[in-house]
């Protein structure tokens, strides 16, 4: 049987697509970071999935996606949705929910699928450790631009990670890094009547496409 379109084939969820086109609804909802509307958005991810995978193979690794999946539609069933978000990740999406709700939420989400998790798969039942991390924005605290929220939430991941995984990380200012680059001249003035008809500035711009290069080969 063919998979509706804009669904994930192993867990059924909807994809990266389905995920942006809601939150670009929820903010547009909010009217802007002025307004008192509030929600969050969350990235969860299993922790050293590549060793994992190396070590367990591909069916081992694929019943942990799927577990986790169902682990977190039905945490959240109630809250908000889940979503494919690429490889290992899923978003999850919650309406009507300011950071610190939300931190609690994923925390318990995350608790209660790590350590020792039984998966069917291959020849028989195995017994995997596992740890989940987490990163988390909130609109409009984090930012009023759909992408914005996005990378916030991945660069809370990301600290999750770095400070040793199996953690939730809220986001927070950014620093930024100035790099030396070269664009040719049409690419610039495509740029600047791009961020003028947006009324962003250029430099969002470019993150947010930094960010889907990286989402499209870090999957």
């Amino acid at each position: 049987m063919q998979q509706p379109r804009g669904l994930d084939t192993l867990t059924g969820l909807e994809t990266y697509g389905p995920f942006h086109a809601a939150l670009e609804g929820l903010v547009q909802k909010g009217g802007g970071e002025a307004a008192d509307y509030e929600f969050s958005v969350a990235l969860a991810d299993i922790d050293s999935f590549a060793k994992l995978n190396a070590e367990y193979g591909r069916d081992v690794c694929d019943a942990l996606l799927e577990g986790l999946a169902e682990h977190l539609s039905k945490a959240a069933e109630c809250r908000g949705t889940v979503y494919r978000y690429g490889g290992d990740a899923f978003a999850v999406l919650l309406p009507h929910t300011e950071k610190e709700e939300a931190f609690l939420l994923m925390e318990a989400m995350r608790r209660t699928y790590s350590g020792k998790v039984h998966v069917d798969a291959g020849a028989g039942r195995k017994a995997v450790s596992v740890a989940i991390s987490a990163g988390l924005s909130a609109f409009p605290e984090d930012g009023g631009r759909a992408q914005e929220l996005i990378r916030k939430m991945n660069e809370a991941l990301y600290r999750a990670k770095i400070g040793g995984g199996g953690r939730v990380c809220l986001a927070r200012e950014e620093k930024m890094v100035t790099k030396t680059s070269h664009y040719a001249q049409g690419q610039l003035h495509g740029l600047s009547r791009l961020a003028k008809r947006e009324g962003v500035g250029e430099a969002v711009l470019l993150r947010e496409a930094l960010d889907d290069l990286l989402r499209k080969y870090n999957r």
